[in-house]
């Protein structure tokens, strides 16, 4: 028996055990507590009000249960055992009067088997009600609201018969007698049937890699590769312990942790173009497919978004289901019904929102599943819980195509962020088991660094494994650009398009020469693709862009997946970054293109809800109108995140070093001096209005300048045509203090180009940039601007011990640089000795953050040798890692006898009572410290008595922060201690506590 105390102490278990399911398991709760009278008629009707939310119905109904005492809380236990249970057993035909004089009463008894009874057969019971004259047409037509599953129509009909007295409730006890014996829909054949052929289906697509090459047949499981795949949460919800973003497998997609909104039923994945957001989605669903994982899911239904938005005609959820994802052979009624049923045990998956040339709004609400609508309104009411509620969606998207509004219906978003350092290495070995072929790859990456930047994206690693033979082969000049690796991709389909032996292994003009007519073609395809947000081609369109077999042939259209039903044989580019790449092509070599082109392009004129619009100034010549159909005018129609991406291309090939490939392409010297000119211009004045835009500083602190949208792609487009006397005028005029950079998605391929474009910095800035994905590659790409920086903050970026050491070694030489911020990384003990040796030898450093790492006391101890040596430090943040006591004490023994020392923070290092006796000993000599921060430890009665001795011959501390036990000794010690204070001022050797000391408290 589970008594009244028992039952409030596992009160918050309860809750979320009641709200964890669904409200049709809520429901059935309720239907065993009615049937054994636990819950009288008015309980059941105050639980069962419409539109509540489910956690207040499961308070309110463990409120009402505890008042029924020991017996009631039993049962409430017993009630949820029966209802988990699912039992289909239950006896329909019990032994009951069919002409009992209470039918109501003895349809509540047997109330949970007589609502398993009616599930299939509550439309004829309706019908026949009513033709009989107990139920009207709006009654029927209220139990029959879609919103509602067969059970709940059943438990409405019963609700109904239990407050009618027309004899309802006689005439169902009657009926429902001849019903046939219940069985659970998904014991029935057809849902098994459907089930196995729709895991057959899902296990089809998803075992061969589809992801950049349909060419190849190979197994996604030999070769898949796991990215970072970080939970996303909000900044400064938690305290100065707030870890780094969580980084999790695949299996933790659908964990309890980091909930934006539990009550919403999407889980969003966000990663930039070629991060593996398609990969990811195969791997999850082959894993279902395969018994391998996702178990909790009895149906899984892929979908793709650039699929979805070729789909004209108007649709219901049914259809989606169906006739865009796996046909049930037999008993499509029934199927459909346990989807809506059981929409827990149910997932869907979106790829490509960004793709999705329809922006997500809330304004048009649809919650029928059988009524058609169109696909927008249809997918955006699904992501927004409107239909197949509690249902999990999962929704992939490159994050420009994200908006707040959407954000409202996330219940938990993952940023996927590509391969780690051993990410790269691993896939490579399993693109390549040949003897010594990976080894040699990695060495060259690893000796190439703005090649291994790029690799970080799995579109470069997936490029470096194919282009392989000509890496290994190229002698010098290796790929630094994007533009560079898509045309080492290029040289490479065509060099196997072409006779053997009949080009050099290089990108000459005369290979070029040889397939122009099939470039221009793709080219074409590609831009008037992006300008109405197509990516999947149909044979009218590849006919009207005079691409024929010979062109496809080349290898970069391949079949689509998950093809729309009607299609035929529709083809898409490897990646939408081919497609931007050739769209760019055809803009930098067509006799077509004009000026307006690209200053469109560039300068994104006239773009409307473009968010480059905000950015970039409008170059266009005043009173131009654009031509209807030209290049421009397309331009004007594309997403704004694939004009970026082609933007960046076309500066990549109208480069000075791609000079002669694009002169091959019977482009005239003087069009390209013009093309080129027009890019330089574009983008060296979108920097200037950008900078001219910064708010003047606030009086006595520097100015600083935070990025607005666009930035990282202007510095990627000068980056891309590699000329530094652009990059030292577009910055030239800059003056600022402070550039601030934080989620701005700044990974190894955007370190390189800003640290090309800052190096020429006139003034010092300090460079933020928090929250983003550096690495240990980015840090390298980062070297080259170091000299101008007089601080860096690298908060949250995935560095590890190996980039640290780099990044301190450089620093020995930057005088500029005096300040660094490493905290929330993955530094451990092993870059101690190097960041010592900064210490050692830059004596105008002035702050050290390295706090929510991995260091211990060894690494601290080392620390400390180097802080020894240092006379200009005056910030040392070492919180959140585990230096213990013999840390802290190697620490305190430094900092003793420092002289510019004036804030330090230990918070959280597991300290003791050791430990506060060697601080303690500290602050007697210390005359500099303004601030010791030691929350979070374990700092005890007899620790703050040796702080307390350490106070009385202090007088430079004004702020000590600890968090008390809460002890009796503890709270005297404070108050006596106050109360000294405040008794013997100006006596020799007082504390001065209430003058000097403020006491924080976490």
């Amino acid at each position: 028996m589970c008594s009244q105390e028992d039952f409030q102490a596992q009160r918050s278990q309860l809750v979320a055990l009641l709200v964890s399911g669904s409200l049709e398991g809520f429901e059935s709760i309720l239907d065993w507590l009615l049937s054994w009278d636990v819950l009288s008629w008015e309980d059941y009707e105050g639980l069962s009000l419409p539109g509540q939310p489910l956690s207040h119905s499961a308070r309110r109904l463990l409120d009402t249960v505890w008042n029924k005492g020991d017996w009631g809380c039993q049962k409430l236990l017993e009630a949820v055992q029966e209802s988990q249970a699912n039992s289909h057993n239950l006896e329909l035909h019990g032994c009951w009067d069919t002409h009992s004089v209470h039918p109501t009463r003895v349809l509540q008894s047997h109330r949970p088997a007589i609502v398993r009874g009616l599930y299939n057969h509550v439309e004829a019971m309706l019908e026949l009600a009513r033709e009989r004259g107990f139920l009207s047409q709006y009654e029927c037509d209220e139990i029959r609201l879609p919103i509602f599953t067969s059970s709940q129509r059943a438990r409405r009909l019963l609700d109904l018969a239990t407050v009618k007295a027309n004899g309802l409730a006689a005439f169902l006890l009657q009926h429902i007698k001849e019903l046939p014996s219940p069985s659970l829909p998904y014991e029935a054949a057809e849902c098994q049937r459907f089930l196995s052929k729709l895991r057959t289906m899902v296990s089809a697509q998803s075992r061969f890699l589809s992801t950049y090459d349909g060419s190849e047949n190979l197994f996604l499981e030999d070769i898949y590769t796991e990215n970072i795949l970080e939970l996303w949460t909000e900044v400064g919800t938690a305290g100065a312990l707030r870890k780094s973003p969580a980084i999790l497998g695949l299996e933790e997609l659908f964990g309890t942790h980091g909930h934006l909104n539990k009550d919403a039923d999407t889980v969003l994945v966000v990663g930039e173009a070629g991060s593996g957001k398609s990969t990811l989605l195969q791997r999850l669903h082959l894993l279902w497919a395969t018994g391998q994982n996702f178990q909790e899911f009895l149906f899984v239904f892929p979908f793709s978004c650039r699929q979805l938005q070729c789909t004209a005609k108007p649709l219901s959820l049914k259809m989606l289901l169906f006739e865009h994802c796996c046909w049930p052979d037999v008993g499509q009624h029934d199927v459909f019904q346990f989807l809506l049923d059981h929409p827990d045990r149910v997932l869907l998956t979106f790829d490509g929102l960004d793709e999705f040339k329809f922006r997500f709004t809330d304004r048009e609400r649809h919650c029928s599943p059988t009524d058609p609508t169109s696909v927008q309104t249809l997918l955006f009411n699904l992501l927004q819980g409107n239909l197949l509620k509690n249902a999990r969606k999962l929704l992939t998207s490159r994050p420009d195509a994200v908006s707040a509004l959407l954000r409202k219906f996330v219940r938990t978003e993952y940023h996927l962020k590509g391969f780690s350092e051993e990410g790269i290495e691993q896939y490579l070995r399993k693109h390549h088991r040949e003897a010594g072929v990976a080894d040699r790859l990695i060495r060259l990456l690893r000796a190439t660094s703005a090649l291994h930047g790029l690799c970080h994206l799995p579109v470069f690693s997936w490029m470096v494994s194919r282009c392989h033979q000509e890496l290994l082969l190229q002698s010098g000049g290796f790929p630094t650009t994007s533009t560079d690796m898509y045309l080492l991709i290029l040289q490479h389909f065509l060099l196997h398009a072409s006779p053997p032996d009949s080009f050099p292994l290089s990108l000459g003009p005369r290979l070029l020469q040889s397939r122009l007519s099939t470039l221009l073609h793709l080219g074409h395809l590609a831009l008037r693709g992006l300008a109405v947000s197509c990516y999947v081609f149909s044979a009218q369109q590849l006919q009207a862009a005079q691409v024929d077999a010979d062109d496809i042939s080349l290898g970069f259209l391949v079949r689509a997946q998950n093809v729309a039903p009607g299609s035929k044989t529709p083809l898409e580019f490897l990646h939408i970054t081919f497609q931007c790449f050739f769209a760019a092509f055809y803009l930098a070599v067509s006799e077509d293109t004009s000026a307006a082109s690209l200053r469109h392009l560039f300068s994104c004129g006239r773009l409307g809800s473009s968010l480059l619009v905000r950015l970039l100034p409008s170059l266009c010549i005043q009173g131009s109108r654009v031509r209807k159909g030209s290049e421009a005018a397309l331009l004007q129609k594309a997403e704004p995140h694939n004009l970026q991406i082609t933007a960046a291309f076309l500066a990549g090939l109208l480069s000075k070093e791609h000079w002669d490939l694009l002169a091959a392409c019977q482009v005239s010297k003087r069009v390209l001096l013009q093309r080129q000119a027009c890019a330089r211009s574009c983008l060296a004045q979108s920097l200037r209005e950008h900078f001219h835009n910064i708010p003047p500083a606030v009086p006595g602190e520097a100015k600083s300048m935070h990025a607005m949208p666009g930035f990282i792609w202007l510095i990627r487009s000068l980056y891309e045509m590699q000329e530094e006397q652009l990059a030292q005028e577009a910055v030239r005029r800059l003056d600022i203090g402070h550039l601030k950079l934080t989620f701005c998605r700044v990974g190894p391929a955007e370190c390189a180009a800003l640290a090309f474009v800052l190096r020429y910095l006139q003034r010092p800035v300090a460079l933020q940039l928090d929250h983003n994905s550096v690495g240990d590659a980015g840090v390298e790409q980062l070297l080259p601007c170091l000299g101008v920086c007089t601080a860096l903050y690298l908060r949250d970026n995935n560095i590890s011990d190996r980039g640290i050491c780099t990044l301190t070694e450089y620093a020995l030489h930057c005088e500029q640089l005096q300040k660094l911020a490493l905290f929330n990384n993955k530094l451990t003990d092993g870059c101690a000795y190097s960041i010592a040796k900064l210490l050692a030898h830059r004596q105008n450093f002035l702050s050290l953050r390295v706090g929510n790492n991995n260091i211990t006391a060894a690494g601290a101890q080392v620390l400390a040798q180097g802080l020894k040596s240092n006379t200009s430090l005056q910030f040392l943040g070492f919180w959140g890692n585990s230096v213990g006591d013999k840390g802290a004490h190697a620490l305190a023994e430094a900092v003793a006898g420092h002289q510019s020392i004036k804030w330090l923070s230990l918070v959280g290092n597991n300290i003791g009572s050791e430990g506060a006796l060697a601080l303690a000993l500290m602050l007697e000599k210390n005359k500099s410290l303004e601030e010791l921060c030691l929350e979070e430890n374990h700092v005890c009665d007899e620790g703050v008595y040796f702080l307390a001795e350490g106070l009385k011959r202090n007088a430079s501390l004004k702020i000590l922060k600890w968090q008390t036990k809460g002890s009796r000794d503890t709270e005297a010690w404070e108050t006596h201690q106050v109360h000294g204070a405040a008794t013997t001022v100006g006596a020799p050797g007082d504390w001065r506590i209430v003058d000097r000391v403020r006491m924080w408290q976490a």
